[in-house]
């Protein structure tokens, strides 16, 4: 299957330093404030919608995501907490494994499940390496995952899985505190990371201000998600957030033939 969508993500990445994703849960709004939310991202200056929950109450992902889709020209990419978060109106498919996990249904049994449905409705999967981080408090992603975090004073520890996930064949490393984390995923972690592995690594969690999110792709970040902040506080501007992502021109390049 072609790799259009992390294509377009790498340009995006080599034209901006950094690449600024919005999560948006399906869960918590109806399709129709979900477009809207999409499309004054786009007006704002974000480069990627992600769509996605810890665990899906309501029935509404399929059309929530065909909603999101058609409000925006941006990349649409699934941020699964399961395989019921599948559709074949997205760009593409974070292909997660919870590599800091010892769960074995978070490793391999959940991708068996969704492999077969990906192909069938060709919906380009970006296999994805995910690391939980401390978060300073016990939130969805730990429970739904039976996963402890890794802890942050640990860099040794998010570099030994980090690196795994880049030699098993994954094309991103995403780390992430996890919604409505109390801090993020430190500065020193994220420089850390970055020099030890050589593939994209995708940050999220906790980013409250502008100045979290730039003091990130400073240290190394390549894309930075911002969800639970702009749901929780509607007076974020998040064209203050997009000049912050973008504003690091020397910020390595990523050759789009990774």
């Amino acid at each position: 299957m072609e790799s259009k969508t992390y294509q377009k993500i790498l340009e995006i990445i080599d034209k901006h330093g950094a690449a600024f994703a919005v999560l948006l849960d399906p869960d918590r709004n109806s399709p129709e404030e979900l477009a809207k939310s999409a499309s004054h991202a786009e007006e704002s200056g974000a480069d990627i919608i992600y769509v996605g929950s810890s665990m899906m109450l309501t029935n509404n992902f399929n059309t929530a995501v065909y909603a999101i889709k058609q409000a925006v020209s941006l990349p649409v990419v699934i941020f699964p907490g399961d395989t019921q978060m599948i559709s074949a109106h997205a760009d593409a498919i974070l292909f997660l494994c919870l590599v800091s996990s010892r769960n074995p249904e978070l490793l391999i049994g959940q991708q068996v499940k969704a492999a077969p449905l990906l192909k069938e409705i060709q919906l380009e999967p970006i296999p994805t390496g995910y690391i939980l981080a401390d978060s300073g408090k016990y939130n969805a992603a730990h429970f739904m995952s039976g996963s402890l975090p890794i802890p942050n004073d640990k860099p040794d520890l998010f570099c030994a899985h980090a690196l795994a996930a880049e030699y098993m064949g994954m094309k991103m490393v995403f780390t992430d505190a996890g919604s409505g984390a109390h801090f993020p995923v430190p500065t020193d972690v994220v420089s850390i990371l970055t020099d030890y592995i050589s593939i994209p690594l995708c940050v999220g969690g906790g980013i409250r201000t502008p100045q979290e999110a730039e003091e990130r792709v400073k240290a190394g970040a390549d894309i930075i998600v911002i969800g639970t902040a702009f749901e929780q506080d509607s007076s974020l501007n998040i064209l203050e957030f997009a000049d912050a992502i973008h504003s690091q021109s020397d910020h390595p390049s990523i050759s789009a033939e990774t």
